[in-house]
């Protein structure tokens, strides 16, 4: 039968990958200087320097999750076309997006009796996200079932690595990731947070260097420790309008692994406005978060 794989904004997933792979992506929403804007909207573009530098000027951005009517339009207009649906969501600990559309599902399945409609907490963010949609979409692509790629996602997503730092503390601190004193201290110290994903899907902070080069240069270390076969892995790697050091990594991974598949985009505005300007965020398969 045929199925769509659905997803969020909060996947950072680059257009050309969206139509390759025929995904539907439903938006996000961010508010700057009090007008409300989708975070992903079909051939038109983000000016995302332009959204990190209203960050740097110090402008409040507030986000939202998708709500579970747009999910139910959504889905559907799917289902009723015929289509199954398979949804990969942003990690329920870290936005209420996935709890928007399990509603959403437990709503429409006795409307679909015949059609099947499954959601899968992908426990990542950002391009960790995008990642395992693409490993998802592949596995669509070669003719495996709804069912299959649903397990596959079940069995593999605490294998999906997310790797981050940070260059400015007082967005981790306004997220309430950290504590203002923290954010002082460190900030005066030149700290470097490195944190990642844990297996609940949270944001965890793991450990702290000093220096900006000496933080990228631990993202690839952690991945030297965990990744599986990174030679034959593509790597995905997000930045926070700072493309400079997220080449910096992609050249260290190259070196290291032999990596020759390596995607770079923005993290984009609902993450970004949370994680700020200079995030660097590293993405592949290990063999544990």
């Amino acid at each position: 039968m045929s199925y769509t794989i659905v997803t969020d904004s909060s996947a950072n997933l680059p257009s050309a990958l969206i139509e390759q792979y025929k995904i539907r992506v439903l938006p996000l929403t961010y508010r700057l200087k009090n007008v409300e804007h989708l975070s992903y909207i079909p051939n038109q573009p983000i000016d995302m320097p332009g959204f990190y530098n209203n960050l740097r000027n110090g402008e409040t951005i507030t986000t939202s999750c998708v709500s579970v009517d747009a999910f139910i339009k959504v889905f559907t207009e799917l289902l009723t076309n015929n289509n199954d649906v398979l949804y990969i969501g942003f990690s329920s600990a870290l936005s209420g997006t996935f709890q928007s559309a399990s509603i959403a599902v437990a709503d429409l399945k006795p409307q679909f009796p015949n059609r099947t409609i499954l959601a899968v907490d992908s426990l990542a963010a950002s391009l960790g996200q995008g990642l395992l949609i693409t490993h998802a979409a592949r596995k669509k692509e070669q003719g495996e079932s709804i069912h299959q790629v649903y397990q596959w996602l079940i069995d593999n997503r605490l294998y999906l690595c997310h790797w981050f730092t940070v260059d400015d503390l007082f967005h981790l601190k306004r997220g309430g990731r950290i504590s203002s004193a923290t954010a002082v201290v460190g900030s005066l110290l030149n700290i470097k947070p490195i944190l990642h994903v844990d297996n609940s899907g949270r944001l965890v902070p793991v450990s702290k260097v000093r220096g900006r080069k000496k933080s990228l240069n631990e993202l690839v270390r952690y991945m030297e420790e965990t990744a599986i076969n990174p030679e034959t892995q593509t790597i995905y790697i997000s930045h926070g309008d700072c493309e400079e050091d997220a080449r910096y990594v992609a050249e260290l991974v190259q070196k290291k692994f032999g990596c020759k598949d390596i995607l770079i985009d923005f993290v984009e505005p609902v993450i970004g406005a949370h994680s700020g300007p200079g995030t660097v965020a590293l993405f592949f398969l290990g063999q544990h978060r």
